[in-house]
């Protein structure tokens, strides 16, 4: 027996969604004072936009990390990104 979902889908209710482009930009700060950095996030292949204001070390280490993972998802209520996925038993 097929079980249907209790409600419609739509875009709001699907929480993780894959990364599919990413950009970084620096926003300049008032004289003497840090710029402020953002990632804008694609998801879905732009059926999901976010935008997170982050800090410089934050934005080395994303730039590492994205620029090497295979897979990235983003948890759209959490505001969490996870790397890759592994099978289990692998290593």
């Amino acid at each position: 027996m097929a079980q249907h979902p209790g409600q419609p889908i739509t875009d709001d209710s699907i929480k993780v969604r894959q990364l599919s482009h990413y950009q970084f930009s620096w926003i300049a700060g008032e004289p003497g004072q840090p710029g402020t950095w953002t990632l804008q996030l694609v998801l879905d292949q732009g059926a999901w936009e976010e935008v997170l204001t982050i800090d410089a070390d934050d934005a080395d280490n994303l730039q590492d990390i994205l620029s090497t993972a295979g897979t990235v998802y983003y948890d759209v209520q959490r505001r969490t990104l996870m790397f890759g996925t592994t099978e289990a038993g692998h290593h």
